[in-house]
């Protein structure tokens, strides 16, 4: 009997560590980071990182006709380091965390960035 109750008890919490692992695996939640302007508004800086595969946060918001510079962090590995804005034919394979994707965007809208492989994604929205 008592190894029954235990063995049941390892059940319990192996199915409660899985449900947490997975309930923790799902897609990014929509975090969006607005570009943080450098000396009065001439060059908005963007960091990115990776949170479940994916880039983080997986929109940003910046202000059109000002200088963007994109960087990755250092948890970007594999196939992120080649950011995407197909939209606005921009695409540059950043090597390091000190690499930049710079740019500025001439026009308002929405833009989807991705990965080369489309497997990294997100919305730049341009206002």
């Amino acid at each position: 009997m008592k190894n029954t109750t235990i063995l049941l008890f390892l059940g319990v919490i192996v199915l409660v560590i899985g449900g947490f692992v997975f309930a923790s695996s799902t897609k990014p939640n929509g975090n969006t980071i607005t570009g943080n302007a450098v000396n009065n508004g001439e060059i908005q800086r963007i960091t990115l990182s990776t949170k479940n595969y994916n880039y983080y946060p997986d929109t940003i918001k910046v202000k059109a006709g000002q200088p963007v510079s994109i960087s990755l962090d250092e948890k970007v590995s594999g196939c992120l380091r080649s950011f995407t804005l197909r939209d606005l034919g921009i695409s540059k394979y950043l090597k390091t965390a000190q690499d930049t994707l710079d740019f500025t965007p001439t026009q308002k809208g929405t833009f989807k960035f991705s990965c080369s492989m489309g497997m990294g994604y997100g919305t730049l929205i341009v206002e």
